[in-house]
């Protein structure tokens, strides 16, 4: 196998009973991606339940309560591997009060894949979905029209409900969109062609995975290296040592650059990179590096490097869009901190501007709090500022977190755009 292809993420989403967790439990089984011990363990499990044939959505539906709901609570992270790609699966949420965990598993893919019922048609947790997939400016969406079997594999119910997605998505800043008729249950179009569907010329869904190009999703043009930490070696001979490492939050980095580090302004020239497995002329995001500069500053973690002509922007005041996680609402007036890159900050939110009201799709200004699951623009204020850039242009540098300052606890998830 290559060792050196890439890592694809992509979410699952849909309305309740879509089959999210069968679909990705069959595109696991066909792809001969289940060890035996697995096996075995989900047959008893299916048997135990008096079902002939084996639950394809055991394989990733992994809490008690959901298997006892037979539906999709927290966030199931599956790993896989074919001849072509590394996949990571985040199989999340379909109900409205799960919206938190599917933002937290939307939150890193490069793709999402949107599940439809053939019977049911384009619904309001579809549209829910697809809008937090916009929101997080998730750059590819696969929509599978599942349980196609249903539906005596009718084409015209397949482009019906492609044409009725089209003219949602077209309100919604999605780039790429592609559509899949499948059955997840006898495994239609999931890893092998459709017998059932010769009107469908269009690839599998495996396939489809497998051949996305996600080569751009990276900004590779913007050097941001956020300091982890500053080495300094305990040696006499070494004494004069003086390293950063951190990981590459995107852009290129090569020995002899000018850098200059924020917010201190200062510059100087790269002198060594050293990566995972020694040292290298060059080295790109996401890669985890400790870089030697050319003279003596004074750098500390929470600074960031960047090139004299694109730097990030220094920021102590912006509006964001906030997804809140915690149980405890937003307290007004409240001090939290923030975590930004390796940054941090004490922070307060100033105002709400709006929130979205996830089933009618607008928004509701006029509002003094914010609830679990709320998504929302609101105005903050930082006690120190911190380097950033249109979450749309970066995802590592227009994202960050918001921790209770006490308990420590996450309770929100912001992007700044």
């Amino acid at each position: 196998m290559n060792n050196t292809k890439d890592i694809l993420r992509f979410t699952t989403a849909g309305s309740v009973d879509d089959g999210k967790s069968t679909l990705i439990g069959r595109l696991l089984f066909d792809s001969k991606q289940i060890t035996q011990d697995q096996l075995e363990i989900v047959q008893r499990i299916s048997e135990r339940k008096g079902m002939k044939e084996i639950d394809l959505s055991l394989f990733t539906d992994g809490l008690k309560d959901e298997r006892a709901q037979g539906i999709t609570i927290d966030v199931a992270y599956r790993y896989f591997q074919t001849e072509k790609r590394k996949f990571i699966i985040a199989d999340t949420p379909g109900h409205l009060q799960y919206t938190r965990n599917m933002v937290t598993g939307a939150s890193t893919a490069n793709a999402a894949l949107i599940l439809i019922d053939a019977r049911k048609g384009v619904v309001e947790q579809t549209k829910r979905h697809s809008f937090i997939a916009s929101l997080l400016h998730i750059q590819h969406l696969i929509v599978c029209v599942n349980k196609m079997d249903l539906v005596s594999y009718d084409q015209s119910q397949f482009e019906q409900i492609v044409a009725s997605f089209r003219d949602f998505a077209a309100k919604l800043d999605i780039v790429d969109v592609q559509f899949i008729p499948v059955s997840a249950l006898n495994g239609d179009n999931v890893v092998d062609r459709s017998q059932h569907m010769s009107w469908y010329q269009g690839s599998t869904l495996l396939h489809t995975l497998e051949n996305l190009s996600v080569a751009n999703d990276i900004n590779q043009i913007d050097l941001r290296f956020p300091v982890q930490h500053a080495i300094r070696v305990d040696d006499e001979q070494l004494k004069d040592y003086r390293a950063y490492a951190g990981q590459i939050a995107s852009g290129i980095i090569r020995v002899g650059d000018e850098v200059l580090v924020l917010p201190s302004q200062m510059q100087s020239k790269v002198t060594s990179i050293q990566g995972m497995s020694g040292q290298v002329s060059e080295a790109c995001a996401p890669q985890s590096v400790s870089i030697e500069l050319s003279d003596e500053l004074d750098i500390a973690r929470g600074d960031m490097f960047v090139k004299p002509m694109n730097q990030a922007e220094s920021m102590a005041q912006f509006s964001a869009m906030l997804c809140w996680m915690s149980a405890k609402p937003f307290v007004p007036a409240k001090k939290y901190v923030i975590r930004h890159t390796t940054r941090e900050a004490k922070m307060m939110i100033k105002s709400i501007q709006y929130v979205y009201d996830l089933n009618a799709l607008k928004r509701m200004e006029g509002v003094g709090e914010l609830k679990m699951n709320d998504i929302a623009r609101v105005d903050v204020q930082l006690s120190s500022p911190i380097f950033v850039d249109s979450f749309r242009k970066n995802k590592a540098t227009g994202s960050f977190i918001v921790m209770d300052e006490q308990s420590n606890e996450t309770v929100a998830a912001g992007m700044i755009f």
